[in-house]
């Protein structure tokens, strides 16, 4: 049993999808502290100016612990903004269209509130188009006990997981061997060496929403990854 363990994304990078294809199971570990400024409820698009970012707006309280999966929205007027940044940067984009239905309706027909449902809601839609059929939980299926490294573990071990998968920055902060002591073996993904795909807009960029993927290439997206 593979697993990756890691925190939701709004309308991730292809990279994201990279790791949830490599796993039978992804853990969305939102019982982790919010942060300002980070993936968790933005990312960026292409346009003709340039990069933007697509944010939705948070309630943060103050300088007080927050949990990702405790963190509401501000308002809904982000959600038609959103969408109409990306029909209007990408109606030109060949396969806009063949997504644009399904993507509009996950925008204006919900009024979602928590930043982690709506995270999820985003990431099952793509992981449909791309035919990743791992299976998605929350941590908040499970007991959590222990420190960073414990809680990671012991999730592993309530899942029944062999294989554990996480970027290249948790070498930071993993304790390895708590992992061997427990016979799970550490794969470390690597996100470098993307091919690049037609892209509108100028000089081609790779840290932007796998939509950017998706619009330009369509059914081909898989051949821009490294995992298919």
């Amino acid at each position: 049993m593979k697993t990756l363990i890691t925190q939701s994304n709004y309308i991730p990078w292809k990279g994201f999808f990279d790791a949830i294809h490599m796993v039978d199971t992804l853990i969305l570990y939102d019982e982790m502290q919010y942060t300002k400024r980070d993936w968790r409820n933005r990312n960026k698009i292409k346009t003709e100016n340039g990069l933007q970012w697509l944010s939705i707006p948070v309630q943060v309280k103050g300088k007080f612990y927050q949990k990702i999966n405790n963190t509401e929205v501000s308002g809904q007027d982000w959600r038609q903004k959103h969408w109409n940044m990306l029909e209007h940067n990408y109606k030109k984009a060949p396969y806009f269209k063949r997504y644009a239905d399904e993507l509009k309706k996950i925008y204006l027909s919900s009024e979602e509130t928590n930043l982690s449902t709506i995270n999820r809601n985003f990431i099952e839609l793509i992981c449909g188009w791309l035919n990743i059929t791992t299976t998605i939980k929350r941590s908040c299926e499970f007991s959590l006990k222990g420190d960073k490294t414990e809680k990671l573990v012991d999730l592993c071990l309530q899942l029944g997981a062999t294989d554990y998968y996480t970027g290249p920055a948790a070498k930071n902060y993993i304790n390895t061997e708590l992992f061997h002591n427990e016979e799970i073996n550490i794969h470390w993904i690597d996100y470098t060496g993307y091919a690049e795909y037609p892209q509108l807009f100028g000089a081609f960029e790779h840290e932007v929403t796998i939509l950017d993927l998706l619009f330009n290439t369509g059914d081909r997206a898989s051949n821009f990854m490294k995992s298919f």
